[in-house]
């Protein structure tokens, strides 16, 4: 029997072979691993004609229609996650291609962006290297966030969650969104504000709204002008959202605190880009779901779902 060529993505930290039980599917399925991330869309596609069954990490790789209509053979392509914006879902369906999900009800990203507005007002992770360089004495003086104001930008699942560590730690928690109303903050315990009311009073702002055509750069230019040059603003939603330019500007003229970003418009986030060279932002690799029991979590219901694909009847299907 001629068993099916499956291909694991973006798998940076080799870790889906040891998360997951692919044996379950080894007399059906070969699977192999590509561990670092395609230059373009002609190399993924030429690197991935072969393969009937594609697993993709979140957004690491993207899937337009031009390279889904140069993947012939492809039949299986499973995300993790319930959505990927990075999927051309209608593209999918129109060559035939069954797209599926994983889930994954926990949130580890609200424990990262604590751990960010950590960062930026304590300066652990900074301290930390200069301890390890040899410096004997402390360079930054530390901000105390109890008592201060959380802008939460998306009061939903994450929002929400985010917004019950802030109030442990002591914050005042405002949020607004496009749809957000006052009886949804009242229901999770924060306070409502308008756009420009929590831009121009939240002392730490933090993004978690989906991504969306609707909200790219909901984030933008006026809001970061708006916001005190003493406040601080966190992003571990998606890229997008956050008008990168005119965050760029905003920090190399010291208009603000500083920043703290886990996601970006280009990821891997190049080597080249002018973030890098900042001394007022705290960069991540797109961290926030990057754990050991998300990542079993993705691999065993990928493996799940090719078993149940290969007996006709396909899991927490998306198209």
């Amino acid at each position: 029997m001629t068993r099916l060529r499956c291909a694991i993505l973006d798998d940076y930290l080799n870790v889906a072979l040891k998360l997951a039980d692919w044996s379950r599917i080894g007399d059906r399925v070969e699977v192999t691993v590509f561990d670092e991330p395609f230059a373009s869309t002609e190399t993924t596609a030429s690197a991935l004609k072969d393969f009937e069954i594609i697993l993709a990490m979140r957004e690491r790789t993207p899937f337009p229609r031009a390279l889904l209509a140069a993947l012939p053979k492809l039949k299986l392509l499973i995300t993790s996650g319930m959505r990927n914006a990075a999927i051309d879902s209608e593209a999918a369906k129109d060559h035939n291609v069954v797209l599926c999900g994983t889930q994954w009800n926990r949130d580890p990203t609200a424990a990262l962006t604590m751990g960010l507005i950590l960062e930026l007002t304590r300066s652990i992770g900074r301290e930390n290297a200069r301890m390890h360089a040899g410096e004997p004495l402390q360079k930054f003086i530390g901000l105390e966030i109890e008592g201060r104001t959380l802008g939460v930008v998306g009061l939903g699942k994450l929002g929400a969650k985010v917004s019950g560590l802030a109030k442990a730690f002591g914050m005042n928690v405002i949020a607004w969104s496009p749809n957000l109303t006052a009886d949804r903050c009242k229901e999770v315990g924060v306070g409502y504000a308008t756009k420009e009311e929590l831009f121009a009073t939240a002392d730490i702002i933090t993004v978690h709204v989906v991504l969306s055509q609707r909200s790219r750069g909901l984030v933008g230019r006026e809001d970061l002008a708006g916001m005190k040059p003493t406040s601080y603003l966190v992003n571990t939603a998606r890229g997008p959202i956050v008008d990168e330019a005119a965050l760029l500007e905003t920090l190399q003229q010291k208009k603000i605190a500083g920043a703290a970003i886990d996601v970006f418009s280009v990821e891997p986030l190049p080597v080249d880009h002018p973030f890098r060279k900042l001394d007022n932002i705290v960069l991540t690799p797109h961290l926030g779901y990057v754990t050991e029991e998300g990542f079993r979590a993705h691999y065993s219901q990928m493996v799940e779902g090719i078993g149940a694909w290969l007996d006709g009847e396909p899991l927490r299907r998306l198209a």
